[in-house]
Formats: C-alpha cells, structure tokens, sequence
C-alpha cells in the first residue's frame, strides 16, 4: 500500500512516499503553497499517479500535547485533501519533525541554502516514517 506523508506549512508542504509495502519512506517533494485549493489540487495529481491509497498529514501539536490554531488549518488541509482524492487521510502527531529533519540536514553538513529547499520533504518522510514503524509495531503486537 502506498502512503503519501504530508508536512503542511503555510509556504511549503512537504511530501513523502512509503514504498509498495508500506515499510519504507522516502522524500518525493516539496510544493510552494500559493493556497490551500492550488496546493490540493497538486497533490491529488500526485495521488493519482503514485496509485496513493492513503494520505498521513502532520499534525502540529503544542509540546503539553494540545492543539492550536495551525493543528486546525492541518486539519482542515486533510479534510480538503479527503473530499477531492476520495483517499483516507490519517492524521499524525509530527511534534519535532522539523527541527529533527533540520538536525539531520546539519549533521550531513547540508549548506543553509540547500536545508531550507528541502527541509519541508525531509519532515514529511520523517513523519511518514514514525507512521509507518508505529503501524507496523501495532500490527506486529496483534
């Protein structure tokens, strides 16, 4: 089963895709947001042609858990994304995405430049990622 991921931020949304087994995450790309109809609109034409059977978007919550202004516009994103792909979209806790993909992109020695271009794709993987492995820990438990 493909899973697209889903990093939605209000300049760049960042994307990511499983691999056919749903084990594997893998960055894909990363759209300019000029808003949400337009951004939607791409993503479901890449839905369309990665044969996506679900969509995991990054929730964004506060570090005690609880969800502000942006966990909603996420929400509404996904909501917007299920009624135009007819695709069902998972919501995903994606505290520390961003600063862990920024971490990563330092540590690979990644230029200032390069890290903003394509931090948005690396959370999204890592978001799909952390998806995937608590998927198939729940599934490996039952």
């Amino acid at each position: 089963m493909r899973i697209l991921g889903v990093d939605y931020g209000t300049v760049r949304i960042g994307l990511s895709l499983s691999d056919p087994s749903g084990i594997l995450a893998h960055s894909l790309k990363m759209i300019h947001r000029l808003g949400d109809a337009q951004a939607a609109r791409e993503i479901a034409e890449v839905v369309r042609g990665e044969q996506v059977e679900k969509i995991v978007v990054g929730l964004p919550r506060h570090m005690n858990g609880e969800e502000g202004e942006r966990a909603q516009q996420c929400r509404d994103f996904a909501r917007r994304l299920e009624n135009l792909t007819r695709v069902s979209v998972d919501m995903y806790d994606e505290r520390l995405t961003s600063v862990q993909a920024e971490r990563v992109l330092i540590a690979a020695d990644v230029s200032r430049k390069r890290r903003k271009q394509v931090v948005d794709a690396m959370a999204a993987t890592l978001l799909l990622q952390g998806y995937l492995d608590g998927h198939r820990e729940t599934r490996a438990d039952s």
